[in-house]
């Protein structure tokens, strides 16, 4: 408590007695803090009577800026508050491989050069898995493909080519670009994204059946299985950076891509840490999307 608050509660109220019940001091202790105002002002501020209380006219010169003071040191306290949040806040994210291994990293190192005290609990799944984590408060958000999404925030971020994958020295890797119908004549390798699968999509949208023979969880597995030849793919280009696999990546044609987006359910009621790390992230893809539009 500071002399300031004590003042202005004092005028909210009408007398001490209210502002001492309020602030939980005594009347005494309240009268204290204001006479002390006083002298440091070297003025009197209000004037005592039967009836209650009433300002000097210095007192109504003062008031405006004493009550600018006692709300700029509340804020004061609510950013300490928030700090302190920050300084040991966990961050809990529902995530799928490409983005764990290509986005994250960057974004969480550069987020603990601000707030280096910050944990995270990074969990990885499919699209309707996350959906649910974040709806069940697993997670505080997620990064998932929209259409998996319902009844939660959903924040577009990157809209992320889908590439042919085959194997090496493939005779279709010879095009520039592979159709569709072109790949439904190969063995087909899926990657099980839940209910949602953007490459069955197209291929359903254009009256098309992939010759599925495999079923894979893991990117990356699907990698390793197409360079010894096991069949092709359709993945998506951020999982295709650095790959280090012996493989051949091409356009398709019509084009395919899927969407990027966080999800939350309730911002309001998420860690202080989560919060900020939310709206770090969107302000990165905002400054990268200005970045291009520039080029």
């Amino acid at each position: 408590m500071n002399a300031y608050h004590a003042f202005i509660k004092v005028i909210e109220t009408g007398n001490f007695t209210k502002a001492a019940e309020e602030l939980g001091y005594t009347q005494s202790a309240i009268s204290q803090m204001v006479n002390s105002l006083e002298r440091e002002l070297s003025t009197t501020l209000i004037l005592r009577s039967r009836t209650g209380i009433t300002l000097t006219p210095d007192g109504e010169e003062f008031l405006p800026y004493i009550r600018n003071i006692s709300n700029s040191q509340l804020e004061l306290l609510e950013k300490q508050n928030e700090m302190k949040g920050l300084q040991r806040g966990l961050i809990r994210i529902g995530t799928f491989s490409s983005v764990a291994c290509h986005w994250l990293p960057e974004l969480i190192k550069d987020f603990k050069h601000k707030y280096p005290a910050v944990h995270f609990n990074i969990y990885q799944g499919e699209y309707t898995i996350i959906s649910n984590w974040v709806k069940e408060g697993f997670v505080d958000f997620g990064f998932v493909n929209p259409d998996a999404v319902s009844n939660l925030t959903c924040i577009q971020l990157q809209e992320d080519e889908m590439l042919a994958v085959l194997p090496p020295n493939h005779c279709l890797a010879q095009k520039n670009k592979v159709s569709l119908k072109e790949l439904t004549e190969e063995p087909y390798i899926l990657l099980d994204e839940g209910e949602i699968n953007e490459a069955i999509t197209i291929f359903k949208q254009n009256f098309l059946k992939p010759n599925i023979q495999y079923r894979v969880h893991d990117d990356y597995a699907i990698m390793s299985m197409i360079e010894q030849g096991l069949g092709i793919s359709i993945l998506p280009k951020l999982v295709l950076e650095r790959c280090q696999y012996n493989i051949e990546t091409k356009p398709i044609s019509p084009s395919v891509a899927r969407t990027i987006s966080l999800v939350y359910k309730d911002k309001r009621v998420l860690p202080i840490a989560s919060r900020y790390f939310i709206d770090f992230i969107i302000e990165s893809f905002k400054e990268t999307d200005n970045e291009l539009n520039k080029e």
